[in-house]
């Protein structure tokens, strides 16, 4: 490895676990201090509540009706194939998102095998319409997910051998 490699790699890694710390931080308080077990509700803005709710699918709640096993294997295989792209990324970009993605994905996982299900707490609805529910590791996810689209539309440096 290079030198702008090994810093973006320790630089993406730190953000990558601060934002599993920062959303299991969150689930601690929530789950094991306040003692929320799911069914909570505080009105927060007129489209956001704050609730828990155990999500048992994966992204939105999708192959809910799966057994576990299927699910933690789909879930297995998609985390090592971001850990081996974030392993062989050549972009900051492209590592800081895989990094992002990664650390969200591993606090998800953690609330799989620590309580049967993922928590999710933000309800983002307009009226009674209903979008979806997620966490502080989902928004991670979906930040790394738009800092890939970014890498694949930022010029890239052509190196000349």
């Amino acid at each position: 490895m290079n030198k702008f490699t090994e810093k973006s790699a320790l630089f993406s890694l730190i953000f990558g676990v601060d934002a599993m710390l920062i959303d299991r931080a969150h689930k601690f308080y929530q789950i094991n201090i306040e003692g929320w077990t799911g069914g909570e509700f505080v009105e927060f803005l007129p489209f956001l509540d704050y609730v828990l709710v155990w999500n048992r699918g994966v992204s939105l709640g999708l192959m809910g009706a799966l057994p576990q096993p299927v699910v933690f294997i789909v879930i297995g295989i998609a985390f090592a194939t971001l850990c081996w792209w974030w392993f062989t990324a050549k972009s900051f970009t492209l590592r800081l998102g895989l990094a992002l993605a990664l650390g969200g994905a591993l606090s998800n996982i953690i609330d799989r095998f620590q309580y049967g299900a993922v928590a999710d707490f933000f309800h983002l609805h307009w009226g009674t319409q209903s979008f979806f529910v997620f966490n502080i590791a989902d928004a991670m996810i979906t930040f790394g997910a738009m800092l890939l689209l970014l890498d694949m539309v930022l010029p890239k440096k052509k190196i000349i051998t």
